[in-house]
């Protein structure tokens, strides 16, 4: 599999830059098509209001939300501009509400090999930017490749790459996920933390996965780590700081109450300590 259609979903304008260049660089050297999702978000969330004022405090939210995109649009299509001709692309500007950003956003990523996002943490972020990685990991069932303050970074196919395992079904759709990748880095390391001492891995852990990968023509090899910090994704940031590692693949794990899944405190801590681009999948 290729990624033959990526995805970015725009939300705020100090994003755009970024997101677009990131994309921008995959699609051409994956030979992909690049799809830009601009939102204008109504986050007029009315419990209640006077009569007659219901009507005039919605037109307002609405009013703001095509602003917004209007001014994101003009950004977005400034930067594609500045990506050259060579660059195949669409652009759709949508206003929705709150409520239904969840739906609109997983609508557009089923349908994309990969979606590529800025960190939906940190100054300057929004609650948008968290709704649209889990609405295009957990609903729209897409690969998402978050990315750092730094973007990309040196290179567009990594070529170290570090693949957290711990035999989970998230795990696993990750790492066949992010194959286009694996199949071209120098080197992939497995790196299993802690393995459970009974299970079938439990005398070569990692082991199956690497053999797979190796199928594949991936140059893969298995790092077995204690967990000699607090919490597994330290573990998992220094090791990749240990390994030179220019991505992270890893399952995305949620939990949720009153919908499908929002992000669980690992994925989260992850997605927050990393300073390279991480690829997730649910």
């Amino acid at each position: 599999m290729d990624y033959k259609t990526i995805l970015t979903v725009l939300s705020n304008p100090a994003d755009t830059k970024l997101a677009i260049s990131a994309a921008a660089r995959l699609a051409r050297a994956q030979d992909a098509h690049l799809d830009v999702l601009v939102l204008g978000v109504d986050r007029t969330q009315m419990g209640y209001s006077y009569i007659g004022t219901g009507a005039v405090l919605m037109q307002v939210g609405i009013d703001r939300a095509e602003a917004d995109a209007k001014a994101l649009e003009v950004a977005a299509r400034a930067a594609l501009a500045a990506e050259g001709t060579d660059l195949r692309f669409g652009l759709e500007t949508v206003i929705t509400q709150l409520g239904a950003l969840t739906d609109l956003v997983a609508s557009h990523a089923r349908f994309a090999d990969l979606v590529v996002q800025p960190r939906p943490y940190g100054p300057g972020t929004n609650s948008d930017a968290e709704a649209v990685v889990e609405a295009a990991l957990f609903d729209g069932k897409a690969p998402v490749l978050v990315l750092p303050a730094t973007g990309l970074g040196k290179y567009t196919q990594p070529k170290r790459i570090v693949l957290a395992w711990n035999q989970s079904t998230e795990a696993m759709v990750a790492a066949r996920r992010a194959l286009p990748f694996l199949k071209a880095a120098d080197s992939v390391n497995i790196t299993v933390i802690d393995p459970p001492t009974h299970g079938e891995e439990r005398s070569d852990p990692g082991g199956m996965l690497c053999q797979m990968l190796t199928r594949h023509g991936v140059h893969a090899e298995v790092s077995v780590l204690a967990r000699t910090l607090p919490q597994t994704c330290d573990v998992l940031t220094r090791h990749a700081i240990d390994q030179n590692a220019d991505m992270l693949v890893m399952g995305a794990y949620g939990h949720s109450r009153l919908r499908e899944a929002i992000l669980g405190g690992t994925t989260r801590h992850m997605l927050e300590r990393a300073e390279i681009p991480v690829l997730m999948a649910h």
